[in-house]
């Protein structure tokens, strides 16, 4: 089965359009960003999707009590760290849960390793906000992994055209995007279709 996240959602429409395609995790952004919603917005958004589909509240650096709330409040299944939170912290407050790593070189790749978490997502470094930058990274370097990659989400600069190539190079668990599936910063229904369509395909044939 094919694992696909698409992130930083805020519309209905766009909700609606990810799960039909298919996707198996909604990503709500409440860190700083164009993207960041309230609490309050993605539990509203959540009352659409199925219980098949997992819903993912992506943080930079919160409060233990952010989380505690925004799990509470939108009914969330999975909580995403993408910042400097140790493993400690996420140990602590036990949720399901994504640590995301901003990957230079192979000394970020190692860092992975000291968390116990559910899936490591791998991402390219961050730019105007803590995060993913909608760019590529050295996928190579991913080559020497010691995580098993059953437990590996892709993402950083992904779209319709090389997600392909990224699957077949990396054989992740599953990917995820954001800015790819935007046109002029805003996601786009056509392009939320196309890439769940190329990289369910492209994941079906990496696992044969």
């Amino acid at each position: 089965m094919a694992r696909v996240k698409i992130c930083g959602l805020k519309e209905e429409e766009h909700v609606q359009v990810a799960i039909e395609a298919g996707a198996t995790w909604i990503g709500f952004m409440f860190a700083p960003s164009k993207r960041q919603i309230s609490f309050e917005r993605a539990a509203q958004l959540a009352q659409q999707i199925p219980s098949h589909v997992k819903k993912v509240g992506v943080f930079v650096n919160p409060t233990e009590e952010q989380v505690h709330q925004a799990v509470q409040v939108a009914e969330l299944d999975y909580v995403q760290y993408h910042g400097n939170e140790e493993a400690q912290f996420i140990k602590n407050l036990g949720y399901p849960s994504i640590k995301a790593f901003s990957i230079r070189s192979y000394e970020d790749v190692e860092k992975a390793s000291k968390y116990d978490v559910d899936y490591y997502l791998f991402d390219a470094p961050g730019t105007d906000f803590a995060g993913g930058s909608g760019k590529v990274f050295d996928w190579s370097l991913l080559d020497q992994l010691s995580i098993s990659k059953e437990r590996i989400i892709l993402a950083g600069g992904l779209n319709q055209e090389n997600v392909g190539r990224a699957i077949a190079q990396v054989e992740p668990f599953g990917v995820d995007v954001s800015s790819g599936v935007e046109r002029d910063g805003v996601k786009n229904s056509e392009l939320i279709k196309q890439f769940i369509e190329t990289a369910t395909t492209s994941i079906s044939v990496a696992k044969e």
